[in-house]
C-alpha cells in the first residue's frame, strides 16, 4: 500500500464513519475555547469540562481573569492536571489579550504563541476550532495513532503535523484532527489499542506487523 492509498482509505473511513467530528470540551465563545484548551493539556476533556463552568461564571471575560490572581484561579482549579503552572499561564495569558490584543483571541500562530500557556499544538487548536483555519494540531492522541498506522514516521508533534498537513487535503485538516484524536481516545489507545474492533486496522502498519 502507497502512502497516498493509506491516506486516502483512512481518511474515506473516518468521513463515512464520522462526517462532522468536533471537540470535546465544553466552552460558548474564542476567550472561553482558549481557556478549556489550555487546561486541557495533559488532562481529560471531561476533567475539565467539569470545572469550566464555575470558572466561566465567575471570570467571563478576559478583564476580569486578568484582575483575578493566581491564588483565586487555582479554587476552581486545582483538580486539573498541573493546576499551579496553568493557575499562573491563564492569569499572565487573560492579561496579554487585554493589554496586547484589546482583549480578543488572536488568530495566527505568531499571535496566540506569544500567549503565556500557548504552544503550537494549543494554538492550531485554536486556529481550527474558533477561526476555521486548516490546521491540524498533534496532541499525544494525534501522534500515536499517525505513528502506528503509518500516516506519519515522526520524532516531534512538529515533524508529524508537516507530514499530515502535506498528504490530507486542506479541507479536511480541522476533521483530520478530530478524527485522530478520538480514534487514540476512543480505539487506538497507549497501552492497549482495540486492534479487533478498529475500522482502520486493514490500513495500518502497526496491526499488519503483527
Amino acid at each position: 500500500m502507497t502512502i497516498k492509498e493509506r491516506y486516502e482509505a483512512i481518511i474515506s473511513h473516518f468521513k463515512e464513519v464520522n462526517p462532522n467530528p468536533t471537540t470535546e470540551l465544553n466552552f460558548t465563545n474564542p476567550f472561553e475555547t482558549l481557556v478549556a484548551v489550555i487546561l486541557s493539556a495533559q488532562c481529560t476533556d471531561k476533567r475539565v469540562n467539569l470545572v469550566t463552568p464555575a470558572l466561566f461564571a465567575t471570570y467571563p471575560t478576559p478583564q476580569e481573569m486578568a484582575n483575578a490572581t493566581t491564588e483565586d484561579l487555582l479554587q476552581y482549579i486545582s483538580s486539573v492536571s498541573y493546576p499551579n503552572s496553568k493557575a499562573r499561564h491563564l492569569q499572565a495569558m487573560a492579561e496579554m489579550l487585554v493589554e496586547d490584543f484589546d482583549g480578543q483571541v488572536p488568530s495566527t500562530m505568531e499571535e496566540l504563541t506569544r500567549l503565556p500557556g500557548v504552544g503550537r499544538k494549543t494554538a492550531n487548536v485554536i486556529m481550527g476550532v474558533v477561526f476555521h483555519k486548516a490546521a491540524i494540531a498533534v496532541d499525544t492522541h494525534v501522534f500515536r495513532v499517525a505513528n502506528r498506522t503509518g500516516l506519519a514516521h515522526g520524532k516531534t508533534p512538529f515533524e508529524v503535523e508537516k507530514t499530515l498537513t502535506r498528504h490530507i487535503a486542506e479541507e479536511d485538516r480541522y476533521n483530520a484532527h478530530h478524527w485522530l484524536l478520538l480514534h487514540g481516545r476512543y480505539v487506538c489507545k497507549a497501552l492497549k489499542p482495540d486492534c479487533l474492533n478498529c475500522g482502520i486496522n486493514q490500513f495500518c502498519k502497526h496491526h499488519n506487523k503483527k
